[in-house]
């Protein structure tokens, strides 16, 4: 029961996380539509979009490293095993 409480807490966890990273390149993607705003600042907006992919890609592989970790992929692992 523990296990499945973690294994639940790091998801939503991680879910948060990249919902929150998808509305800032969301965010930045439409500002830098803008015909208004300084060419410094669109350059800037581009490199901030560029660091949060990064930063949800670095998310997602800790997660995954994370889940490892605990166990969570040895009873898929075995499934797997057990069809070939």
């Amino acid at each position: 029961m523990l296990f499945l409480m973690l294994f639940w807490g790091l998801t939503i966890g991680l879910l948060g996380k990249i919902l929150l990273g998808t509305a800032v390149i969301l965010v930045h993607s439409k500002i830098t539509h803008e015909k208004r705003i300084d060419g410094i600042v669109l350059m800037e907006m581009h490199r901030e979009q560029h660091i949060a992919i990064v930063g949800m890609t670095l998310m997602i592989l800790g997660y995954l490293l994370e889940i490892a970790a605990f166990g969570f992929f040895e009873p898929i692992v075995m499934y797997i095993s057990s069809i070939l």
